[in-house]
């Protein structure tokens, strides 16, 4: 009998100390989910001011310093906003972690502009000609074209490019995540330091 007391007791503690550890993963989850939704909305203001960087500099160049050379302005306004997306994501979103081994800037910089070049140069405009010239959206749009019609928003209200103009949209719910874990699993990627 005090054996099997004893053993109830022992299982209780075993219970009691299994919840307290299924208690302490689930907050170390909870905060390390909380962070990373934290980090993502930083990436996404950055992204923010790499849209207007962007935007700005593909106006001044196409518009008033080379008009009419828009492929020339669409990859010095891409080229400058991928080196203001990297200043701010190592300022802003993916801090330096000092128990680490520290990244090398110029590889950091190197592999943010090869991830923004395979999502933003080949990855959107393999997905604008899916959505254009494949699928072809506005064919199966046309009450939503007509509604943006009849309130006058003319980018979405026309059936001739609904589909490239609802593609750029399309892309950046697919591109702005995959941009966000390229960055995070690679290019701002730390190694941890070989203890000797």
């Amino acid at each position: 009998m005090k054996n099997l007391h004893m053993k109830q007791t022992r299982d209780n503690q075993d219970n009691i100390q299994q919840e307290k550890l299924e208690n302490n993963i689930q907050k170390k989850l909870e905060a390390k989910g909380i962070t990373l939704f934290i980090q993502f909305l930083k990436f996404g203001l950055v992204g923010i001011s790499n849209t207007l960087v962007s935007g700005v500099i593909y106006f001044l160049m196409n518009e008033l310093w080379f008009p009419g050379k828009w492929f020339a302005a669409s990859l010095v306004s891409w080229g400058i906003s991928v080196l203001n997306a990297y200043l701010w994501q190592n300022i802003f979103v993916f801090k330096e972690d000092e128990t680490k081994k520290h990244r090398v800037w110029w590889q950091t910089l190197f592999k943010t502009y090869m991830s923004y070049a395979f999502t933003g140069l080949f990855l959107n405009n393999v997905l604008l000609w899916l959505w254009t010239d494949v699928i072809d959206i506005a064919q199966f749009c046309g009450s939503i074209i007509q509604f943006f019609a009849n309130i006058h928003i003319g980018f979405l209200g026309n059936p001739e490019t609904f589909s490239s103009n609802m593609g750029w949209f399309i892309n950046m719910l697919i591109s702005i995540p995959l941009n966000f874990i390229i960055n995070k699993c690679w290019a701002y990627r730390q190694k941890e330091k070989k203890v000797e």
